[in-house]
């Protein structure tokens, strides 16, 4: 297995389908940016989600979204633009996604009272969610730090801006 972890911005709102046997697809459109000898580049992935095991996170992606997203890489598809120019489509099946807490974007969409600091803090998603507070997968608990304990961070919520 080929494990790679990314962090880029959507460039594009979730897309949900569904196969022909009814199984829920989502595709995610997230843009990475990198440096390379001097200058930007951006590197586009397309990221297949499969059934609903992050539905509550999609929910409140948008567009411009920051998030970090582990998978396993597919191989390439080399194709060629509008213009001709070869491209490679960069493809990965996520196996969890989280919220970045860094690059937020400019403009914040006007949230709900319930949902407030959803979109800007460390929340860790992964698969199934039985409980309160239980994060698998590279996401924090939050229900073993108590204040003052834990590592210092300049972006981790606190406890009255987490909705759930």
């Amino acid at each position: 297995m080929n494990q790679l972890t990314i962090m880029g911005h959507l460039g594009a709102d979730p897309e949900v389908r569904f196969t022909s046997s009814g199984q829920k697809v989502t595709t995610l459109r997230v843009a990475e940016n990198q440096k390379r000898g001097g200058k930007d580049e951006t590197l586009w992935w397309r990221i297949t989600i499969w059934g609903d095991q992050f539905d509550k996170l999609v929910s409140y992606l948008k567009k411009g979204s920051a998030i970090i997203v582990t998978g396993e890489m597919s191989k390439p598809e080399i194709y060629n633009d509008r213009d001709g120019k070869p491209q490679i489509s960069l493809n990965m099946t996520a196996y969890h996604i989280a919220f970045s807490p860094f690059g937020r974007t400019e403009k914040q969409p006007q949230e709900e009272p319930a949902m407030a600091g959803q979109s800007s803090g460390m929340s860790g998603f992964g698969g199934d969610q039985g409980q309160q507070h239980h994060y698998h997968k590279g996401g924090y608990d939050q229900s073993h730090m108590s204040q003052g304990q834990g590592p210092t961070s300049y972006n981790e919520p606190s406890d009255d801006e987490i909705p759930f």
